[in-house]
């Protein structure tokens, strides 16, 4: 009887696997690059979305001026290159695996933003685009290559849903009479 169980679980489990491996990166169908994209509807008019914008990217980077590309209020866009830092853990240690840099456009309506999260590349001596990461049949595949899918998309949600946290309109306090 565990003999059948342990042949059915090593028969479901490859399936298991694949099905959760397709979906960890989202794959846009013109460009075939990954690309994290959505639209938010936000109350307010473009100029205090992209206002918020600006108060959301000063207090998430460290160094605000220099990842934001263009910050243009008239056309209501914001763009940022950054970069994800990925770690190899042995044991207790970690180390340093690799930079993956990133394009994030933020683009603002009246009553919306749309993100937009692509050009993630391995910055190595030639460019190394992370979709290489999804083919296992690649000559210098490496099992490392889907902690590396796992680290990207954590810190890609992480992003996202910071962005999306600090877009929320802010309470005014009502002002302290003394």
């Amino acid at each position: 009887m565990m003999k059948i169980r342990l042949f059915l679980l090593l028969l479901v489990l490859p399936f298991l696997a694949i099905s959760q491996e397709a979906s960890v990166f989202p794959i846009d169908a013109d460009s075939k690059l990954v690309t994290y994209q959505g639209v938010v509807q936000q109350n307010g008019s473009q100029d205090e979305l992209y206002i918020r914008g600006i108060d959301w990217l000063n207090s998430y980077y460290k160094n605000p001026f220099d990842v934001s590309r263009v910050r243009n209020r008239e056309s209501g866009v914001i763009e940022i290159k950054h970069r994800i830092e990925l770690e190899n853990v042995a044991g207790d240690t970690k180390v340093q695996a690799g930079i993956v840099n990133y394009d994030l456009k933020i683009e603002f309506k009246p009553g919306r933003y749309r993100y937009t999260l692509t050009n993630l590349t391995l910055r190595q001596a030639s460019r190394f685009p992370v979709e290489r990461w999804l083919d296992k049949s690649d000559q210098a595949y490496s099992p490392l290559w889907d902690n590396y899918i796992q680290q990207v998309d954590a810190k890609a949600n992480e992003i996202i849903n910071s962005l999306k946290q600090g877009m929320q309109p802010v309470e005014a306090k009502p002002e302290e009479k003394w």
